[in-house]
């Protein structure tokens, strides 16, 4: 009996620690949450199990979680809004604004699976940081098999953002074919190089140039 009523407080304890955490960072948390949502739609587009036509919709669902994740991101980077040029050239340096601009650039159009991975990769890769601040939150040693998976996702970092980098470039001639075939609209392929000389200036993730 001694051994459960103390037991009790400290497992409720150690729960009320990440809620206090996620409540604390509420605006960390709803990105957090949009970045889960954002894996989850692009885990079910890549892997159909909901059929073709399912698929196309949690498409669109992964970039508009997205959109949402990288306009959070901007508001926390660039809080005061100003319409000027200065503030949309501070803007424009933002990832979260290169990943916005995205969003919107494939949103719309016919389904391909090599625009999904960035999203996905970034989404996953964010999401894993602060899920680990949320199981320290909780207890230092909770869920250490979770733990693990994070630390190898960590661990392959370099290569991940690698590999984002390079599916960017190689969308642009993709992009290309995608308006020969009649998949794409005319100003997607010069919206999208525009992205590429975005990224190529990116302060967060050198391996774009």
């Amino acid at each position: 009996m001694a051994d459960s009523t103390q037991n009790g407080p400290m497992q409720g304890g150690a729960g009320g620690g990440a809620v206090q955490f996620l409540m604390a960072n509420k605006l960390e948390t709803a990105m957090w949450i949009s970045r889960l949502f954002t894996v989850y739609c692009s885990a079910l587009f890549v892997l159909p199990l909901l059929g073709l036509h399912e698929a196309a919709s949690f498409y669109q669902r992964a970039l508009l979680a997205n959109a949402l994740t990288s306009a959070l991101r901007l508001h926390q980077r660039l809080p005061h809004f100003q319409l000027s040029r200065a503030f949309l050239a501070q803007a424009l340096l933002e990832d979260s604004c290169h990943y916005l601009l995205y969003s919107l650039i494939f949103v719309n159009s016919y389904p391909v699976t090599m625009s999904i991975f960035p999203v996905l990769l970034f989404s996953l890769l964010h999401a894993a940081t602060y899920t680990k601040k949320v199981l320290d939150a909780r207890s230092s040693n909770s869920l250490p098999f979770l733990r693990n998976l994070l630390e190898k996702l960590n661990a392959n970092q370099q290569n991940i953002l690698k590999f984002i980098a390079c599916n960017e470039i190689f969308l642009m001639p993709a992009t290309v074919f995608m308006l020969f075939s009649g998949q794409g609209s005319l100003l997607q392929p010069f919206i999208y190089y525009r992205f590429l000389t975005l990224r190529y200036s990116s302060r967060r993730n050198p391996y774009c140039r």
